[in-house]
Formats: C-alpha cells, structure tokens, sequence
C-alpha cells in the first residue's frame, strides 16, 4: 500500500515523551497533566487550558537506577518511567495523576515525588494519587466521583486556576469525543477481507492521541481518515491470520510491529493505551452532571483487571470473544509485560476460557517493556500462525 502522508509525522511525536507538540502547547500557556494510567478519566484533564500526557519512556535503555529502588519484581514500564524521571526526562510535566490501578504503578510515582525528579523549579507543580473502585457498582461509582473530584478537579483548580466548572467538563467531553470518533472512523478500514490500514500504522496514530495535545493532531487525524477512503490496500491479504492483541500496558513503537513481520495481522486491540475501548466516546445527557458521567462510563466499559467483580471478569472475556468476531480475528494474542500481576492472572484465565469456550486459538506470551528484535518472539508468533494455517487446512479438508 501507498504510504499514509502523515505517519512519519505521527512516528516522530512518540520518538520522545517531551515532544515538540507538548513544547508547542506550553509556550501557547497551557498547563501539562501528566499520567500513567487507563483509569485516570482524560476528559478531566483536558479543561481549557490544560492538556494531557501519558508518561511514556521510548528507547529505553538500563534501569538499573529504577530497579535498586523498586527491584526487579516490578514491571518493566514502572521501572523505565521512574528511570527516565530520575535522567530529568519529565521536567516538562506541570502536575502528574496517578490511581492505584496497580500497587507497582503507585510505588513508581511515590518514588519519583520522594526523589524529587519532578517538578523543578516549577512553584504550583504537585503529585496527586487516587483511589478507584474494585467494583463496578453505585459504591464504587461514588467512590470514583470523589476522588477524581479531590485529586484532579480541586488541585487543578487550586493551583493553576483551572476552570473546573459542569460547562468546562462538557466541552473537553466534546473535544475528547471528536478524537475518539476519529480513531474509531480510521480503525474501521481493519475490518475486511483487504484492510487499508495495517496494525502497526493504527498503533502509531493511537498512541499519538495519548502522547501529544489533542488539538495540535486533529487536523492530521481528519486528513488521515479521508486519505484512508481512497487508499488502495494490497490485491491480496500478506498475512497468515489475523489477531486480536490483548492484554496489559503497550507503548513499545516495535511490538505491534514485530507481531506483524510475523505474519499475524493486529485486526483489533485491547490493552492499555489501545483503542477497545480506550477511544470509545462519552455519551452525556443534560440531567445529570458531567462528572459523575464520565466516571460512570470508565467504571463500566473499563476493562482493567483492576476490577474484581464476577460480572467485570466475565465481562472481560465476552469483550474480547465479541472484537474477535466483530474483526473477523482468526486468533487471540494474551500477552502481559513481565511481572504484571494482574494481567497474569486475567491471561491465565481469559486464554483458557476464549480458547475452550469461545473456541479460539490463543498464544500467550511475557514481554519486556521495549521488545526490540526478540527472535523469540517472532518465533511464537510465526508458529501461532502456522498452527491457524493447518487448522484452517484441516477444517476445510473436513467439511469437503
């Protein structure tokens, strides 16, 4: 296929966490709010006149400053994002959130605030830690509306007099929601026998959506998805199968497409920072406040395993079965960053029941954070696609 014009553009915003559009935006006098998690409602911290960032930190190196402080039971992306603050690799951020998604996500930013790697020299910088539910009930809703309302609103507002207001909420809702409707749009063209967009080329443009303000990629985003509905995809289908990647924390440039060069197409996506259903929009109505909306609608499409209730475990799998049919997935890929706890155990069980309940083939694997050239790798992946060939195989020598 013919090369999408913008994604080198969308390429060079992830090549570094303080990235020339967040340079842009604060010169324009807006504030960064920094975060490190799915959990944090980003709506919120999109008022006018901030815009948000999710901590990344590509081409990672040693995290041997990073491991001493939180040894090396904890997951990679922890440690390389408290390794990259300590190398002065956040000073840009105004503020950061952080929820206790994980324990391990928690640690990495307590250690940052006592380390003092953010925040210099900037007089309002604050860290600000958040509870949120283990259940997806009216408690557990209650229970995230204070806290985003304590921990986002009240300290933006404190400290660099952000308007927090019902009417600020509805229009960062609405500037939020065009974004989604865009990705959403532009990941349309991977369903089809011939897609016009390929796995790797989606991640880019998604994770842009996180990494960078979401006013300074609009247009890029709208210009992509009209080039999109005339582009030419290849005559015939280049891969052996094709795949649903689910699973924990994924910002790695290279892991989508070392999937790819495998021969497994990433038709859909759920992992954190992905766009299933991280870029579905908020629908709110007029009856009830802003705040408590979108609370609800993290809370219940969440798909974190954060949540521990029976209904939100199930729910998990029958999302995942649903993307594989609704994408035409041939396959589910489970993978989880080493030492992930809690995507460790949803892998354990979720690959068991999608592959005997649902009847899919599913490959499970650990990853490092920033996964390189692993040979490994693309040896698992390859014979997870051969394995759907001879079943294929067998499948239509059965039924002739």
């Amino acid at each position: 296929m013919k090369d999408l014009k913008h994604l080198t553009y969308f390429e060079n915003i992830l090549m570094e966490a303080y990235n020339p559009l967040i340079r842009q935006a604060q010169q324009e006098g807006k504030i960064c709010a920094a975060y490190t998690c799915e959990n944090t409602p980003e709506p919120l911290l999109n008022l006018p006149g901030v815009f948000s960032a999710r901590l990344r930190a590509p081409r990672s190196g040693s995290m041997e400053v990073a491991t001493y402080y939180l040894t090396s039971f904890l997951c990679e992306y922890s440690r390389a994002l408290l390794e990259r603050a300590v190398e002065g690799g956040y000073n840009f951020a105004d503020c950061i959130f952080t929820p206790d998604g994980c324990t391990m996500m928690n640690r990495c930013v307590e250690n940052m605030e006592l380390l003092g790697t953010l925040g210099k020299d900037k007089e309002n910088f604050f860290f600000s830690y958040m509870e949120i539910p283990m259940k997806a009930d009216d408690n557990g809703l209650n229970l995230y509306v204070v806290q985003c309302r304590n921990h986002i609103l009240t300290p933006l507002k404190e400290h660099y007099g952000i308007d927090i207001s019902d009417e600020a909420i509805r229009a960062a809702v609405k500037e939020h929601n065009k974004v989604c409707e865009l990705i959403r749009a532009i990941g349309e063209f991977r369903k089809g026998e011939h897609p016009r967009i390929t796995g790797y080329e989606f991640h880019i443009i998604t994770m842009a959506t996180y990494a960078a303000p979401k006013y300074l990629i609009m247009d890029k985003l709208e210009e992509t998805l009209e080039e999109l509905k005339t582009r030419e995809p290849d005559p015939e289908f280049p891969y052996g199968a094709r795949v649903v990647v689910v699973g924990s924390e994924v910002d790695d440039i290279d892991f989508i497409r070392l999937v790819e060069e495998s021969g497994a197409y990433v038709c859909a996506d759920r992992y954190c920072y992905g766009s299933c259903p991280g870029r579905d929009p908020i629908e709110l109505n007029d009856t009830e406040d802003a705040l408590t909306q979108i609370c609800r609608a993290y809370m219940y499409r969440g798909q974190c395993p954060r949540y521990m209730d029976s209904t939100k475990m199930d729910a998990r799998r029958d999302y995942v079965a649903a993307l594989a049919k609704e994408y035409g997935a041939d396959g589910v890929i489970y993978q989880q960053m080493k030492f992930c706890d809690p995507w460790a155990y949803e892998k354990m069980l979720g690959s068991h029941i999608l592959r005997e309940e649902f009847g899919y083939p599913v490959l499970t694997v650990d990853r490092p954070y920033a996964i390189g050239s692993s040979g490994q790798m693309r040896t698992r992946v390859q014979a997870f696609v051969e394995s759907i060939d001879i079943k294929k195989i067998r499948k239509e020598e059965h039924n002739g």
